[in-house]
């Protein structure tokens, strides 16, 4: 058994690249060291539409990701060789599952219920459905999702800072830990998603939730699906 976040980034900011390649070393050792301290055994870096090979962390492993901008919301993509980089907007949610599954990866509808309306797409092949550690109050809303697609539940933390790895995160079963073996386990059913419930992890959730709803990104069951918008922090202001 192994205990992974599956979705997490170096950075906490978007935009200005080559600021952010700099920056990214440091962020993967944080995410690594963080991810040690909340005993995980692995930590995926799920960067927005682009993939680095990071130096591997002697004390968690750390695999291989990205995190798919599709023209209706995230895909998560994770396995031994994910796309480089790919353009926000530019790909469907099935061009995204298609491309993951060429290149050996598998793929993970990213918070379902949060700028998004892929789960509304029922005949795409995709590997897993994700909690997302950022508002797990969605989780039952998440199983049931998955139940009527017969797919797996994951777990991550959408982590963009250090502190927050480990919110949400996947139990694998494997023999070993390998972005190879994850692929398996996820595609085999044999994993699961677990929410962290301390006092630090539900007051940083309540932050998240009150900030989301100002924003209008999260799909609650009495509002209408909110459509697609990029990831938090880079939302245009509307009049």
């Amino acid at each position: 058994m192994y205990r992974v976040d599956l979705h997490a980034h170096t950075r906490f900011f978007h935009g200005r690249r080559s600021l952010g390649d700099r920056y990214d070393p440091l962020g993967v050792r944080l995410l690594a060291a963080m991810a040690e301290r909340r005993n995980l055994d692995g930590v995926a870096t799920t960067n927005h539409d682009y993939y680095t090979a990071f130096d591997p962390s002697p004390d968690v492993a750390t695999l291989p990701g990205i995190e798919i901008t599709t023209d209706r919301g995230h895909v998560l993509v994770v396995g031994p060789d994910p796309p480089a980089a790919t353009k926000p907007g530019a790909l469907s949610p099935e061009e995204a599952v298609a491309l993951a599954h060429d290149r050996d990866c598998a793929a993970i509808v990213a918070h379902p219920f949060r700028n998004s309306t892929v789960r509304e797409l029922e005949d795409i092949p995709f590997d897993a459905i994700e909690v997302n550690g950022k508002h797990p109050r969605s989780q039952p809303l998440v199983e049931e999702l998955a139940k009527q697609r017969g797919l797996p539940l994951t777990g991550g933390s959408d982590a963009h800072y250090p502190f927050e790895v480990g919110r949400a995160y996947t139990v694998v079963e494997a023999d070993r830990l390998t972005p190879e073996s994850i692929v398996d386990a996820i595609r085999d059913g044999r994993v699961s998603a677990r929410v962290a419930r301390s006092g630090p992890d539900r007051l940083l959730r309540r932050a998240y939730r009150a900030i989301h709803e100002r924003k209008q990104v999260i799909d609650a069951i009495e509002r209408p699906t909110p459509g697609v918008g990029k990831p938090p922090g880079e939302e245009k202001e509307t009049d």
